[in-house]
């Protein structure tokens, strides 16, 4: 591998408490849950009846209303983010050169991707007939449309796919284009991820397997991770972009640097279909391959975003793991799990926390993990509860593990020459 560096240069957020990053970093300082009754359908059939949908989203703000309609809001959500990224980056595709785009990739995930889509047509399939199927139910539905669907549109013609690891996905998506970036294939790559499972299909599955939270009488709160009243984690929906560039090629072209992206790390707990490896094994060997990647010490890190999904097995693995891998570190760093705010994003979850991470580089803030009021023992590192807390912050560690046992790791770092 070179030595090439690989630096952020554009961000975008399409959570459920915020539509752009400004919003959602505001949101997180004052603490804000996205949690609340389900508006999209009809609940009356679901145990769980809420989750963190998009407040005030219309596709027409970002695509026209005919692409809008031919795609899935998984892809939706994906085109909307990578408008947004590309104007952050300065990015202006009609304006570049066919060699240059050629020199772009776009690698945008997705977890479970258009569930929707999928709901409907088999309705339509039992009811009317196969016949029926719309002509563009197929290229609705695949987790890799979404990046195609962004090549198409600004034409760039670099490395372009999509991995699909669960809720590790979009984490997965930027290591991949980090290495790529790294090893001379690209220039520079849009990625990140999204998802859009908030129907009844989908909040039905997570619910028969005794994964969501069926806190119906307090959904602003469902989301607690790390307290021992905690019952499931909370639906969430949306996408997140970063603009990853090889690090003279955004200095050539006069970019802004956010911050960089300094080590990655991947493993996988071979132990269980969801159910992570009680001691935290693989979380532990990608916590530490990202440090010897970014050659770093345990003592360097300074803010993990955790995983933190609010479920009673997940918190205390990934607590063991990093009281594993940090020793005493792990009592003087801040950790934090902003799911408490957006719910899980599931495939969107990595890249919306990896932003996270990097406004809190920038900003020398930690933010807060809310609906914190019962201590859990086994959960006993510091992490900010309920308060955001101003803390310099040259390091952040974000943590994105997926069913199946896919573990991912990345470290993003201040910028410096």
């Amino acid at each position: 591998m070179t030595n090439k560096r690989v630096v952020v240069t554009g961000m975008s957020a399409l959570t459920p408490i915020g539509l752009t990053v400004e919003s959602f970093w505001e949101a997180m300082m004052n603490g804000v849950s996205g949690s609340d009754f389900i508006k999209q359908f009809d609940t009356s059939r679901i145990e769980t009846k809420f989750a963190c949908e998009l407040k005030g989203y219309d596709p027409g703000n970002y695509m026209e209303k005919k692409s809008a309609r031919r795609m899935d809001p998984f892809a939706q959500f994906a085109m909307a983010a990578a408008k947004m990224v590309l104007e952050d980056a300065g990015i202006d595709p009609s304006k570049l050169s066919s060699e240059e785009k050629e020199d772009i990739g776009v690698i945008m995930g997705s977890g479970i991707g258009g569930i929707q889509t999928f709901s409907q047509q088999s309705v339509i399939s039992h009811t009317q007939g196969p016949n029926r199927i719309s002509p563009f139910f197929i290229p609705m539905l695949i987790p890799d449309i979404a990046g195609g669907q962004i090549s198409i549109q600004y034409g760039f013609k670099g490395p372009n796919h999509c991995i699909v690891s669960a809720c590790a996905t979009a984490n997965n998506c930027i290591i991949d284009s980090y290495l790529l970036i790294k090893n001379g294939m690209a220039n520079a790559v849009l990625t990140g991820g999204s998802e859009a499972s908030i129907c009844e299909i989908g909040m039905g599955g997570f619910n028969s397997a005794r994964a969501l939270s069926t806190r119906n009488d307090s959904p602003r709160t469902a989301s607690r991770p790390f307290d021992s009243t905690r019952d499931g984690f909370v639906m969430g929906e949306g996408g997140g972009a970063l603009f990853l560039e090889e690090l003279e090629h955004a200095k050539k072209r006069g970019a802004r640097i956010y911050a960089e992206l300094v080590g990655v790390g991947l493993s996988a707990d071979a132990y269980h279909i969801t159910a992570p490896d009680p001691e935290g094994i693989g979380a532990k060997l990608a916590m530490r391959r990202a440090l010897k990647d970014a050659n770093l010490n345990t003592t360097d890190i300074d803010y993990i975003n955790m995983h933190g999904t609010s479920t009673g097995l997940g918190d205390i693995a990934e607590t063991k793991a990093i009281k594993a891998v940090f020793g005493d570190q792990a009592y003087k760093m801040n950790v934090s799990s902003t799911k408490s705010m957006t719910g899980h994003l599931l495939g969107a979850a990595g890249a919306v926390e990896a932003i996270a991470s990097i406004l809190a580089v920038i900003k020398d803030t930690v933010p807060p993990t809310i609906n914190f009021e019962h201590p859990d023992p086994e959960c006993d590192l510091n992490y900010t509860f309920n308060k955001p807390q101003k803390k310099t912050v040259n390091y952040a560690l974000s943590n994105a593990f997926g069913f199946g046992g896919h573990n991912t790791t990345v470290i993003f770092s201040k910028y410096q020459e």
